[in-house]
């Protein structure tokens, strides 16, 4: 199993935020750096200390997302039979005691963004909605308590 799914989308944009981080941010922080370094005492230069914080930020995530993007699995639209719920599927599902269906898109966690109705395929809800069938009752278990949804549409 990969580590991480990503959709066409978030990959690429993931992969642009790389590239800005390795050629533009890298010189702004440098550039931050030498100022800082030009100002005079480094130990209270308080610029010098957030700029080093900064280059610190930086080189972390740029190390994130490039282990994110090479054990990348790529979500494909045409690779999810219609009708059963899987990583990158949109369901509409019915909760238990709601009078509105709900439609959501299971992603990886990288990409998850409850707002937009993207859930995470580890979240209690997709977990729970994963490999299964339109039609289906399934059994949530979130931090809340247990709730029941049936699986109204999968694609």
């Amino acid at each position: 199993m990969p580590s991480s799914y990503l959709t066409r989308q978030g990959y690429e944009k993931s992969e642009q935020e790389l590239e800005f981080l390795r050629t533009e941010k890298r010189k702004q922080v440098a550039a931050r750096l030498q100022d800082a370094m030009e100002d005079g005492e480094l130990i209270e230069n308080a610029e010098y200390e957030d700029a080093k914080n900064e280059q610190a930020f930086v080189e972390g995530r740029i190390k994130e997302l490039e282990i994110l993007l090479s054990n990348a699995y790529i979500i494909d639209d045409n690779d999810n039979p219609e009708g059963t719920v899987a990583v990158g599927s949109t369901v509409t599902i019915l909760i238990e005691g709601d009078d509105e269906p709900v439609t959501y898109m299971i992603v990886g966690a990288t990409e998850a963004n409850p707002r937009e109705n993207r859930i995470s395929n580890v979240s209690p809800i997709g977990h729970a909605l994963l490999g299964k069938q339109v039609g289906d009752k399934v059994k949530v278990e979130s931090p809340g308590g247990a709730f029941y949804v049936e699986i109204l549409g999968s694609k």
